[in-house]
């Protein structure tokens, strides 16, 4: 492929209101996302929240990041009951179902990102912890009270995993902002833990690129975050 890969970006979206952006509902992303694809020499694309679209759009595209945002997933989708501090978005996690399995199923690389890790690791079978200062009273602040664009706490890569061939170090300086975590990743290799021993990266053994990373490389942090996006870019590019 010589042409930059065509990559699509989940959005996020707000029901409107008096006084906000809009009077009615509007997609809405931070462009972190957008420039981190641009940089690594992607052509982003932002994707609706329209299902019965995934496979259009999927066949369309060279690579697919599943974004995070200010929600939680459903906790029916793994079979638990709502926790109080759980806010779901029910049209948001349809759609981005939809996309995420569209996306397998073209064979496409695949990035989630903090909460689109955490839809990778339920649309494999696995299940979420809903709220970490309950279920770990010792863990770190995973919500960290310092700006986004520092480092929160460093994690670990596991040795001979995707994110270490693409990190090419064992740890990592990266920013924090959940409240929610991986419990068990399902089919999915658990690929780096922080120190408290939350889940930090996902991925699937295969040969696709398939990669869920909790924290947000688009801020490019530590400077295995860029190469995080660079060896999706090329994956894209090999599709």
């Amino acid at each position: 492929m010589t042409r930059s890969p065509l990559i699509g970006i989940t959005l996020d979206i707000e029901s409107g209101a008096s006084g906000a952006f809009s009077r009615w509902p509007y997609y809405a992303l931070r462009r972190h996302y957008f420039d981190a694809i641009v940089r690594a020499g992607g052509l982003p694309v932002g994707l609706g929240h329209d299902p019965e679209q995934a496979d259009a759009l999927m066949g369309r595209l060279d690579g697919l990041v599943v974004t995070g945002g200010a929600f939680d997933l459903d906790p029916a989708l793994y079979g638990e009951a709502i926790h109080p501090k759980t806010a779901p978005k029910p049209g948001r996690t349809e759609a981005e179902m939809a996309l995420l399995r569209a996306g397998l199923a073209h064979d496409l690389p695949i990035l989630g990102i903090c909460g689109g890790m955490q839809l990778m690791a339920v649309a494999y079978g696995g299940t979420l912890i809903q709220h970490i200062p309950d279920a770990h009273p010792d863990a770190l602040p995973h919500e960290q009270p310092n700006p986004r664009d520092e480092a929160g706490h460093d994690i670990d890569i596991a040795p001979d995993t995707l994110l270490a061939r693409i990190a090419d170090v064992t740890r990592m300086d990266v920013n924090s902002s959940h409240h929610q975590a991986v419990r068990d990743a399902g089919s999915l290799r658990i690929s780096a833990r922080a120190p408290d021993g939350i889940v930090e990266a996902i991925e699937e053994d295969g040969p696709f690129f398939r990669l869920g990373v909790q924290w947000h490389p688009e801020f490019a942090i530590d400077p295995a975050d860029s190469r995080i996006f660079a060896a999706f870019i090329d994956a894209a590019r090999q599709d």
